[in-house]
């Protein structure tokens, strides 16, 4: 069973950086797509960044493009997100998750392992 487990959350100002990791046990055999998703209080859990398992293309929302850099460390089985020019919206928490194939989705239905989640709160 593929356990994921997140780390990085905290209480950031504005304007300020934070970065998200997600550790994964062992996977099977084949590619592995992983994403970051949020999910803010009375929200749906909305898809932020994915990367692809076999040559690392990576897609984010619109929302966080340009702020936000999805990346893994395979050798570490680590994807990481780091999150610059934090802005009160992007408050949330944020689960990582991983997914068999090589294909990227931002639908919540399509991944099969997730992680707790980690608060990030942007705030003055």
């Amino acid at each position: 069973q593929v356990q994921l487990v997140e780390s990085g959350g905290g209480l950031v100002q504005p304007g300020g950086s934070l970065r998200l990791s997600c550790a994964a046990s062992r996977f099977g055999l084949g590619y592995y797509t992983r994403g970051w998703f949020r999910q803010a209080p009375g929200k749906e859990r909305e898809g932020v960044a994915c990367i692809r398992g076999s040559d690392d293309i990576t897609y984010h929302a619109d929302s966080v493009k340009g702020r936000f850099t999805i990346s893994r460390d395979n050798a570490k089985n680590t994807v990481y997100l780091q999150m610059n020019s934090l802005k009160p919206e992007d408050t949330a928490v944020y689960y990582c998750a991983a997914r068999p194939g090589d294909g990227c989705s931002f639908s919540v239905a399509s991944y099969n392992y997730w992680g707790q989640g980690t608060q990030v709160t942007v705030s003055s």
